[in-house]
């Protein structure tokens, strides 16, 4: 077996584990752990099963004495003991099933146990027998929406959407298998995805889907079912509709509707040519509409990250570390942006940090140059919207960020208010995710837009669109916004990590969900003209 899919083999049991902890009630920590180490593990270029068998694995940022011990019994044996267990007791067939209808995967278990069944078939037998009248605690009405769930009058969507990274790393190795393309939410790049879709034009996908580890039970013959209850729906098109079922199962529903009805075409540049519409990407599948649409963003048109985070304050990687990933992505610059202390939850450097950090900085330079790390800072914006460090040591940045983090739920006034006045520093170049949000836990603040945007263009302020995952700040119809009103974006990582470099990716799709052309983008620009680029008065 390859390294890469060796190693892929041993993320996957990860993976697997961290899913069946989450059934069995285990902390959130410790499976976020198990699945962080399996986002490591694939992006280790080394063979991990070497690591592990030479005592070396714990060399890998993330992987403690837990973890170590499980892959080296994986390793050796080929198993691990406790997830085998887990598969036993926890029954993910029966728990992916009941999670798509709407149960807790306690009451999914409980509910199988009270029918006597053990398999996501015998589940739906039972209740299309009426046998769910059974169970304690479900009422007609209940019963009803299992039913109509199990009849798939309507397409099954997961309780709350799954992130953007989580959904196209789920869908994109299942479309491998079965020699198909991703589709739905994730193919538009939406920051959740609630509709996860595969189209193949292999009339033999269905058995491999069904054998696929990732899929704990399959209903009605074309939806699967993860073990968190996701479902994943595999549409299979003869060869000359390929295009035709691939533009429907991406598309918004309100998008394809109005492109209705949709001619037969192997590819979708055939079906769009048909229409007499200019091909649109899939970002911009959202509302209808038949534009050209703008030549947007790509990642190669990104000349640098300035957005990052060191062992300074609450990164995993060095200074020189992070600028030796950065150029070897081919950035022509990185920008280091540490926090500061009035953050409070993590790690903030002083004033007197900030100069001693610079000083590492300049020495990684001599190492790396031409490319250039920029010293900086993701600067506090106080409650009085005065910044987090003196003047005086801003002036000697080159790249100065300023961050809400405490106090998003102040009111729109307040918020706003404060957030403007620190764009008025003459220091500030960027705003950092300006909504705050985290996706799935803390809603957008009250942050008025309108008024950012006024002061920006004064200011020559640039908003960022901020790539971690669970951010994705601005999201694509602010950014659009934002253009439409001449300010300037910035798309940056927000990385903690080597491997947080690669969020660059989730940020330029966000921004292309906005229109956003490479012209629009900050760092699309070469250095020199980033440092040219002065503020208006």
């Amino acid at each position: 077996m390859a390294k890469d899919q060796e190693n892929a083999a041993i993320a996957e049991r990860l993976d697997a584990f961290a899913g069946l902890l989450d059934l069995a009630g285990a902390s959130y920590y410790t499976a976020r752990a198990y699945r962080r180490a399996a986002e490591l593990i694939r992006a280790t270029p080394a063979p991990v099963a070497e690591l592990v068998r030479e005592g070396r694995v714990r060399e890998l940022r993330g992987i403690g004495p837990g973890i170590e011990r499980r892959l080296a019994e994986l390793v050796e044996t080929g198993r691990i003991e406790e997830l085998d267990e887990l598969e036993r007791s926890v029954q993910p067939e029966i728990v992916g099933l009941g999670r798509l209808l709407g149960l807790s995967a306690k009451r999914s278990v409980d509910v199988a146990q009270a029918l006597g069944v053990r398999t996501a078939a015998e589940f739906r037998e039972a209740a299309r027998a009426g046998r769910l009248r059974e169970v304690p605690g479900i009422g007609a009405k209940r019963e009803a929406a299992i039913l109509s769930a199990l009849e798939r009058e309507e397409l099954p969507r997961p309780r709350r959407g799954l992130l953007l990274n989580r959904a196209r790393a789920l869908v994109e190795p299942v479309a491998e298998a079965v020699g198909g393309a991703v589709a739905g939410d994730p193919r538009r790049w939406r920051d959740t995805s609630e509709r996860l879709a595969i189209v193949t034009s292999d009339n033999n996908a269905l058995d491999r889907f069904r054998q696929l580890p990732q899929i704990v039970a399959v209903v009605d013959d074309s939806i699967g079912v993860t073990v968190e209850g996701v479902p994943v729906e595999l549409v299979i098109a003869p060869r000359k509709r390929f295009g035709t079922e691939l533009l429907r199962a991406t598309g918004s529903e309100a998008y394809v509707a109005a492109l209705e009805p949709l001619p037969a075409g192997a590819s979708e540049e055939e079906v769009y040519a048909q229409l007499g519409v200019p091909w649109c990407p899939p970002e911009l599948r959202e509302e209808p509409h038949r534009d050209e649409p703008p030549a947007l963003l790509e990642l190669a048109n990104v000349r640098g990250d300035l957005h990052c985070h060191t062992t300074w304050s609450d990164g995993k990687a060095s200074v020189l570390e992070m600028g030796e990933a950065a150029r070897e992505r081919g950035y022509e610059y990185l920008a280091i942006c540490d926090h500061t202390p009035s953050v409070g939850a993590v790690p903030g450097l002083t004033a007197d940090m900030v100069r001693r950090q610079g000083e590492e900085i300049a020495a990684a330079n001599e190492r790396l140059a031409p490319f250039r790390i920029l010293s900086g800072t993701e600067c506090d914006i106080l409650r009085d919207g005065s910044l987090d460090l003196p003047d005086d040591v801003l002036a000697e940045l080159d790249w100065v960020q300023a961050s809400v983090h405490g106090g998003q739920r102040m009111p729109a006034r307040e918020l706003t208010k404060r957030t403007v006045e620190a764009m008025r520093n003459p220091y500030v170049r960027c705003l950092s995710h300006p909504k705050g949000r985290i996706i799935n836990h803390r809603p957008e603040n009250a942050l008025d837009l309108e008024r950012v945007f006024e002061v920006a263009l004064k200011t020559g302020v640039a908003l960022e669109v901020n790539g971690l995952p669970d951010r994705l700040d601005l999201r694509g119809e602010h950014v659009r916004s934002a253009i439409e009103a001449g300010v300037k974006i910035v798309v940056s990582t927000d990385a903690h990590s080597v491997r947080g470099l690669g969020n660059m990716e989730l940020a330029v799709h966000t921004a292309r969900r906005g229109w956003a052309t490479a012209a629009d983008i900050l760092n699309t620009q070469p250095l020199d003209q980033l440092l040219r680029r002065r503020r208006q008065k």
